[in-house]
This record gives structure tokens, C-alpha cells and sequence, in this order.
């Protein structure tokens, strides 16, 4: 079996349809990662989740650090044994909470001291053990180690991080390559940062591509810039990194921005938001979300989405879940979580479809006035 491969199927504009291909199975692309960031997708059995039609969960180096431990994963198996989940796993290396947990981190050269927000520890992250926890942890798409700056601070501050992220990208491809037998099985993909400027954006893409990744992602976005700006940036983004390898935008998003994205050329995607929103009473369906805790939903006996075919929807009324949601009952947030992330897939095989049809411009606009209608 093939370690790694990627073909592109069909182009339609810069939108485009492939496949990867590794020893746990293909991932079809454009591809949707539900984020399993504790080693579960919340709310969600992984059979439940694979059933939806996800190829590829996302499993998170910091977190799973912290708990149960890299190493006792390790001795347990890996991660895939761990929880049950037979088929690729990609791993955040654990540089978005770079960002997002800066009241507990010490940051130099070296890498990111972390005060655990557990129980206060101490735990050191750098680029050489973020591959090192991501080994023992059995990662098939390594995520290389970097600093996500937030996009509003100065261009000397992005600049400047920038330039590490791309010193840690090399020592994260060292780090990767040095020996183990991971490597043999596993890809690496780097990480393109900059922020929203296209002239650091370029630096890093090319100093990334000097490096040699097996994909690039694109990080630093969906980080409160908003998105048109967001949109802005990935008009020039993906287009610099190598056309021949995956294309991953971080942390995105809802189902307009990953319409948006795919028009412009990005092929994997993540994000917390369909389960997240599932657990608070959120559904996205293809008229747009719904909130379940309204009071309109009360008496209502139709399904979420009528063009939905999850279990969710072809069983339980709007009537019901409303019910649920507002009962607070655990049922509620796993049938709204198994929708939003089987909407998610099917929206991700529709985009797909539509590519190979050569007719993605029209379902985009299609989709847009529907979902986006108030």
C-alpha cells in the first residue's frame, strides 16, 4: 500500500476533486475532518461517525498530552485501537493552543512551556516532541509544529512568527524523518502562516516548498478576522502553495466558508462547529441553521432538513428535538450532532459531485440562496 498519494479527478476553476490515498484508506477530497479532539467525536460512537460518511477524524497532540498520555496510548495500542476508529486520523501538533492558551504558556525559540489547564503542570512542547507524541499516538497525517499568531497584530509581530514557524517546520521535518518507522507509514504536512499578508504568506509558502511537505495547510485564519477577509486571503493562499499536494485550510468553518473555500482551490477541512453547535441546539441544514431552542419548533412534525438523509431526520420531528434540546436530555445533542456532522458530509460529497459535473459554479450559487436566504 501506497504511504501517501494524491491525485487530483476533476478541476472547475480553481475548485477540484481527488483522492489520498494511505494504508488505512482513501479520503475523497474537497474532505471534511469532524474534530475528535479528546480521542471522540463528542457525542458520537466512531461508527456512528464513519457511518455519516467521514473518511478522516481529527485527534489533537496537546490535549491527548495532557490526557491520557501519548505514551500510555502508546502502550495501549495506538490511537486508533484506543477508540475504535480503523481509518486515518490526522493530528494537530498542538500550535493552535500556541494561541489560544497564551494566559498559560511560556513561548521562546525553543518552543511552548504549557501550565496544563487541568491540574496546572508543567509540560514543554517543541517541534521535536510534538513528532514525538504524534508517533506514539500513531498519527497518519503529522501536523508540523507552529505558532498562530492572531491576524489583527502588527506585521512586525506576524512577520516574526512567521519566520519561527518556518525554523520549527524544518526541525519538525527533521524531527519526523529522523529513523523511526512512523515515517514509513505516515505523512508530514507543513503549515503556511502570514496572516492575511500576501507577501509573508508567499515566504512562508516558499520556504515550505523548499522543505518538501507531502501537503500544505493554511493556518491562521478563521481566528476572529472575519470572512471577508478570510475570503480575501485565500484568494491568494492556496494558489501559492505546490498544486500537486493537499491543500488544508485549519479550523474552518461554517458551511458557506467551506463552499467559499473550495471555490478557491482548498481540499481538507476541520472544524468543532457542527458538533459544537449540535450540543447547543444548532442545526445546519440546506435552507440555513436552525435553533432548536425556539419556541416555533414546539409543534413541528417535520424533520430538520427534508433533503437530509441521516437517521436523525428520517426518524425524529423538529417537535422532538426541540423537546430534547430543551430538556436538556443527552439524546438531544447526539441526534443533533449526528446530523450536523452527516450534513456536513453529504454537503462535502455534494461539492464533489458538482466538480466532476463541471458545474460547481452553479450549485455554489444555488447553494448560497438557499443557505444564505433570511
Amino acid at each position: 500500500m501506497t504511504r501517501f498519494s494524491f491525485s487530483i479527478d476533476a478541476r472547475d476553476g480553481k475548485a477540484r476533486t481527488g483522492r489520498i490515498s494511505m494504508k488505512r484508506g482513501d479520503i475523497r477530497t474537497p474532505a471534511f475532518m469532524p474534530v475528535g479532539t479528546a480521542a471522540t467525536v463528542k457525542a458520537m460512537k466512531p461508527e456512528s461517525v464513519r457511518a455519516t460518511g467521514a473518511d478522516i477524524i481529527l485527534g489533537n497532540t496537546y490535549h491527548l498530552m495532557l490526557r491520557p498520555g501519548a505514551e500510555r496510548i502508546a502502550r495501549l495500542g495506538g490511537l486508533h485501537k484506543f477508540m475504535n476508529w480503523d481509518r486515518p486520523i490526522l493530528t494537530d501538533s498542538g500550535g493552535y493552543q500556541v494561541m489560544s492558551l497564551s494566559d498559560l504558556r511560556k513561548l521562546t525559540e525553543k518552543g511552548v512551556e504549557f501550565r496544563s489547564h487541568l491540574d496546572g503542570s508543567k509540560h514543554m512542547l517543541t517541534p521535536e516532541r510534538s513528532m514525538e507524541i504524534q508517533r506514539l499516538l500513531g498519527s497518519d497525517i503529522v501536523m508540523a509544529f507552529d505558532e498562530c499568531p492572531r491576524a489583527d497584530q502588527p506585521r512586525d509581530v506576524i512577520a516574526k512568527s512567521m519566520e519561527m514557524s518556518m525554523r520549527w517546520a524544518q526541525r519538525s521535518r527533521d524531527a519526523f524523518d529522523s529513523g523511526t518507522e512512523h515515517a514509513s507509514v505516515a505523512a508530514l504536512f507543513g503549515i503556511q502562516q502570514g496572516a492575511l499578508d500576501q507577501d509573508l504568506r508567499k515566504q512562508s509558502a516558499e520556504k515550505l516548498s523548499e522543505i518538501g511537505f507531502d501537503g500544505y495547510a493554511i493556518g491562521g485564519l478563521a481566528v476572529g478576522e472575519g470572512q471577508e477577509a478570510m475570503f480575501a486571503t485565500l484568494d491568494f493562499a492556496p494558489d501559492q502553495l505546490p498544486s500537486d499536494r493537499p491543500r488544508y485550510l485549519m479550523g474552518v468553518g461554517k458551511p458557506d466558508d467551506l463552499v467559499g473555500a473550495v471555490e478557491r482551490g482548498v481540499d481538507m477541512f476541520d472544524c468543532v462547529l457542527p458538533s459544537r453547535s449540535g450540543r447547543n441546539g444548532q442545526a445546519f441544514t440546506w435552507n440555513g441553521p436552525l435553533n432548536l431552542r425556539n419556541a416555533r419548533f414546539a409543534e413541528d412534525t417535520d424533520p430538520l432538513d427534508d433533503r437530509c438523509s441521516c437517521q436523525t431526520c428520517g426518524t425524529y420531528s423538529r417537535a422532538y428535538l426541540h423537546h430534547l434540546v430543551k430538556s436538556g436530555e443527552i439524546l438531544g445533542a447526539m441526534l443533533m450532532t449526528e446530523h450536523n456532522i452527516a450534513f456536513y458530509q453529504q454537503l462535502m460529497q455534494a461539492m464533489r459531485d458538482a466538480i466532476a459535473a463541471g458545474t460547481f459554479a452553479d450549485f455554489a450559487a444555488e447553494f448560497r440562496r438557499n443557505y444564505l436566504r433570511k
